[in-house]
């Protein structure tokens, strides 16, 4: 399929857009959690381009609105000759959940959480999907917008076992829960298997990322104690030694509830799969579900994966990406 880019960038009163040569290719990445989407490329100076730190970037692949965001570092090289080659990284707006705040709330679902910062910073907000859980009261001390956002989360996962991504579509801050997030087109899923994708790593751990005891606990004010609650797993802790996982609980919580569900989520191997030089979808991004089929050597994987990393490299006439891939198991 033959890939048409197109790359334009505002100037600093937003009167003019440029499109510049781009030299090299672009990259496009996201993450799932706690990173802006960021999109790199370098150009060559030109009289005519004009742009600075803070002016719109908007990449178009094939027609489809894949990235928009704005210029955050310009760094200049002399290629041959006198002319510049000047490397720029954008970010999407949720570079500015960056900024660190407090916040005192009460009675709010996680997607309430996301407008009450987006008015706040004045970020552009599309389709918010009611994550339901209402979290009872949060303190939240000089702490990331990220951080915020993604304790939010944590909670309704731990407390209505459902998972919700956050990501930038395009210039608006969208919130869909995972199962919104399968790529497919007319019933029929992408798939990822050994045509398809290049290479592979693979490894299996439990140096990180695994516990099979959890430890929480709650200073309760008005009885002036502290209150412990406790889950594990015996024959794990067994196999492996014990491995702990302490945290302290916020007023509200449900400390049972919650150790039984991070034992849940903790007490198994981290499984890591990547895949590199995978054929180019524009649909995939940090959060997506995608098909995989591959022979792993100690098991055979045919199932589901959540994409925790991904990168885009469109290059002339090519397509390629690389993931990060979770599931089951499997731990990204």
């Amino acid at each position: 399929m033959k890939v048409n880019t197109e790359l334009l960038i505002g100037n600093e009163k937003g009167t003019k857009l440029f499109q510049p040569a781009v030299e090299e290719g672009i990259e496009w990445s996201t993450e799932r959690r706690g990173t802006p989407g960021k999109l790199t490329f370098k150009v060559l100076e030109d009289k005519k381009l004009s742009f600075s730190e803070g002016c719109p970037v908007r990449l178009k692949v094939n027609g489809a609105k894949i990235f928009f965001g704005f210029v955050f570092k310009q760094q200049r090289s002399k290629k041959e000759g006198k002319v510049q080659e000047i490397a720029v990284t954008a970010y999407d707006q949720l570079r500015y959940l960056n900024n660190k705040d407090t916040r005192v709330y009460e009675n709010k679902t996680a997607d309430q959480v996301v407008k009450m910062i987006a008015d706040d910073y004045r970020l552009s907000v599309g389709t918010l999907k009611n994550t339901e859980y209402v979290i009872p009261s949060r303190v939240e001390d000089n702490t990331s917008l990220f951080e915020m956002v993604e304790n939010a989360l944590d909670l309704t996962i731990q407390n209505k076992k459902e998972m919700f991504v956050l990501y930038d579509d395009f210039g608006k801050l969208t919130l869909k829960n995972i199962s919104d997030m399968y790529v497919k087109k007319k019933g029929k899923y992408l798939l990822i298997d050994a045509e398809t994708g290049e290479n592979f790593d693979y490894t299996s751990s439990i140096d990180d990322g695994t516990y099979n005891k959890i430890k929480l606990a709650y200073d309760n004010e008005e009885t002036g104690k502290r209150e412990i609650y406790i889950a594990q797993d015996g024959s794990n802790m067994n196999r492996w030694g014990v491995l702990q996982y302490f945290d302290t609980l916020q007023e509200g919580e449900n400390g049972k509830a919650k150790a039984d569900a991070l034992l849940k989520l903790y007490n198994q191997k981290t499984r890591n799969l990547k895949i590199t030089n995978a054929i180019g979808d524009n649909r995939v991004r940090a959060g997506s579900m995608v098909a995989v089929r591959l022979s792993l050597g100690d098991k055979k994987l045919n199932n589901f994966m959540l994409v925790e990393k991904c990168r885009h490299i469109y290059k002339g006439q090519e397509h390629w990406m690389d993931l990060t891939l979770r599931g089951g198991e499997f731990v990204a």
